[in-house]
């Protein structure tokens, strides 16, 4: 993998400020091993009470808790970590499944229609809430800031599943700190079947498998080490050194000779992956953040941005038994992405004679129709930008915790077309040259990616991309306008968008919008 070294170069390099090195090493603090994750004191706000009270019938009920532990990643002395732990209270035994030998949260395994309550109790040391990214639920189950919960109390989610088969997750969402408590290990699955999803007999149970990817530093003692690099971590985002799969370094998959569905997702808090198999195979993608795609896509690569999911499907028939392959992280424009490394090891270690074709059609998808929105001719703009002071910026504004401008307020029922623009430039004092990517995610919803224009240069994060079906999240390059459809259905009140590289959106760059009815 590229050296933290060399990105401490580009990285000043674009903001063309060479000799400012010895000012960003000055404000770098020190490793965080002692402490692991030390609290950072947030004000007060005074915000609207929202209701926590538990009533009605329920499908599922789950108690999670977050709490601080120890976790084996490397050979030797035992990490540090703060974990998602779950215990179902009602309902199927199997609505939680444990990721073996990882820190990863349980997966959540429910259907759509069902009827969720979860009690998350707070036991870490300083505020934090729970956000289900990706999934359509009331602004109480959202997870905003405003919503945190201090040490020792709890707050209780009711919600029904409304969103298609596919891979969601769930995180912390605190103001300020979502970045260092994700990254402490607080990050789990929720997947989502459906009666549609069951027809098409996809492989399942062992042959459906979560991959998840995440970039760590670790120091001598085996632990976790976040914010080393002072200034250019907040402005690039945090790139660790190690790359861990489900929580384990130096991942090896063992597999039959058989196909098989792996749901990869970017659980990293900035790093953008360019993944490809080091044989040249192609991927036969299924799905991606909302879901089943209607039929099977073919990429030589995969972009893949914090936040994502992509679910595929591979077949092993022809390997040898104890053949291997890789999945690489292939070279590209990405901050950092200049080196190729392996993601994780595939070992072919038996043969099973299965039958099990990929099909031709997936889902049938009732799609948004571009010319029924409202503002159709005159999107809703979004500009990206470095602010005054070093923050990143949503039309010059940051993050305010229940503030809502005027052309951040939208109406219930209505679809629109909003258009991120990546400004390569900035506002602030270094602006010139800085310009990076940034993965914007809109609470609340799904939407339709309908055009791209600009970014030419990325060419190979370009080839990458799948801005087909449904997306909670979508990259926006440099210089580069992104065109998205979405709809504000079934629920008012107070929703987050913001950029998913976490330290951006700890800086500010995420605001509110509010959907009236």
């Amino acid at each position: 993998m590229k050296s933290k070294e060399l990105s401490r170069r580009d990285f000043l390099r674009l903001l063309g400020i060479g000799g400012g090195a010895a000012v960003l090493s000055a404000c770098a603090p020190k490793l965080l091993a002692e402490t692991a994750f030390p609290p950072t004191a947030i004000p007060a706000t005074s915000v609207p009470s929202v209701p926590n009270t538990a009533s009605g019938e329920v499908d599922v009920e789950i108690a999670l808790k977050a709490i601080e532990g120890e976790a084996q990643i490397l050979p030797g002395k035992a990490t540090r970590v703060w974990r998602y732990q779950g215990e179902v209270m009602s309902g199927p035994a199997d609505a939680l499944q444990i990721v073996p030998n990882s820190y990863l949260g349980p997966i959540f395994n429910v259907k759509k229609g069902q009827k969720i309550r979860v009690h998350f109790t707070n036991e870490l040391r300083e505020s934090s809430i729970v956000h289900w990214h990706g999934l359509h639920v009331p602004v109480e189950a959202d997870g905003h800031p405003r919503l945190a919960i201090d040490p020792g109390e709890t707050y209780i989610y009711d919600f029904t599943v409304m969103d298609r088969a596919g891979t969601y997750w769930y995180h912390p969402h605190p103001h300020g700190r979502t970045g260092p408590q994700a990254y402490a290990g607080l990050a789990g699955l929720f997947l989502i079947s459906d009666d549609e999803e069951k027809s098409l007999g996809l492989p399942s149970g062992d042959y459906d498998l979560p991959i998840v990817i995440q970039d760590r530093l670790f120091d001598s003692d085996n632990q976790l080490v976040y914010g080393g690099n002072g200034m250019m971590d907040q402005m690039m985002g945090f790139l660790g050194d190690r790359i861990l799969v489900n929580g384990q370094a130096d991942f090896s998959l063992p597999v039959a000779t058989r196909p098989y569905r792996l749901r990869l997702h970017n659980g990293s808090n900035s790093r953008i992956y360019k993944l490809g198999w080091d044989d040249g195979t192609p991927f036969n993608i299924i799905a991606t953040d909302g879901g089943l795609l209607e039929k099977p896509l073919d990429r030589q690569y995969i972009t893949l941005a914090p936040a994502q999911r992509m679910e595929i499907w591979v077949d092993f028939s022809e390997k040898a038994v104890g053949s291997e392959t890789k999945l690489i992280n292939f070279p590209s424009e990405a901050p950092d992405g200049g080196g190729k490394f392996t993601i994780m090891n595939v070992k072919v270690e038996r043969s099973e004679s299965v039958s099990a074709p990929l099909p031709a059609a997936l889902s049938t998808i009732t799609w948004h129709n571009e010319s029924d929105a409202v503002n159709r001719h005159s999107p809703r703009e979004f500009e990206l930008a470095m602010g005054r002071g070093m923050g990143w910026t949503l039309n010059g504004r940051t993050f305010e915790m229940t503030s809502v401008a005027q052309d951040e307020i939208v109406k219930l029922g209505d679809l629109e077309v909003w258009q991120f623009t990546n400004q390569a430039g900035g506002r602030g004092m270094m602006g010139g040259g800085m310009g990076l990517p940034h993965p914007m995610h809109v609470h609340g919803l799904q939407y339709q990616i309908i055009e791209r224009s600009g970014g030419e240069q990325y060419t190979s994060l370009h080839e990458g991309f799948v801005d087909e079906g449904w997306h909670d999240t979508v990259l926006v390059m440099p210089g580069e306008h992104v065109k998205v459809l979405l709809k504000f259905e079934d629920f008012t009140g107070l929703y987050l968008y913001h950029c998913h590289n976490l330290e951006h959106e700890d800086m500010g760059m995420m605001r509110n919008y509010r959907v009236d009815a």
